[in-house]
């Protein structure tokens, strides 16, 4: 639910979606044997961590390679989510480093959490909503700012970046 609406104020223009990279690489090693995990686990950092699309793209084609033949499944994964799993790259490099992580969704919600456990509840919805937004309100002095946040007026207004460079408009002859 909060991905959603995350995904939807981030990119109302485009139909981009930003999956959980530590979510896909648990997924991914739930499908290998316990002895191929560690290997795979480092070709799957190389993915995520790649300095461009095409050194990612290769990372994905080595590992495809190494364990197409005894691990399919793990290979679908990773394969049919490409142009999710790399979706980063449509964005200014600046970001890169937000995007690539969740920790911003989940450290946000878990100061909610863990105090709703304490208090056994908020008791009324009115109660529950205030206790929520007093809880955000407090966390996000210890928020990180966003690195180029300048740019993000670009990324609302469709703008397009390939491997986190601006690509200029090309002009429409008449």
């Amino acid at each position: 639910m909060v991905r959603v609406r995350v995904r939807r104020l981030v990119c109302p223009t485009r139909g981009c979606r930003q999956t959980f990279r530590e979510h896909k690489a648990r997924n991914v090693a739930d499908c290998l044997p316990k002895s191929a995990q560690p290997g795979a686990t480092k070709v799957m950092q190389e993915i995520c961590n790649a300095k461009d699309r095409t050194h990612a793209e290769q990372a994905i084609e080595a590992f495809a390679k190494t364990y197409g033949v005894k691990c399919p499944k793990a290979v679908a994964k990773i394969t049919q989510d490409r142009d999710e799993l790399l979706a980063f790259y449509d964005f200014p490099a600046e970001h890169w480093i937000h995007l690539r992580t969740t920790d911003p969704i989940e450290s946000t919600f878990s100061t909610v959490k863990l105090r709703t456990k304490v208090t056994r509840g908020a008791g009324s919805p009115a109660a529950a909503l205030a206790m929520v937004f007093k809880l955000v309100e407090s966390a996000q002095a210890r928020w990180r700012a966003v690195t180029g946040a300048h740019l993000v007026s670009l990324v609302r207004a469709g703008a397009r970046f390939e491997n986190g460079i601006l690509v200029e408009r090309e002009e429409q002859a008449a």
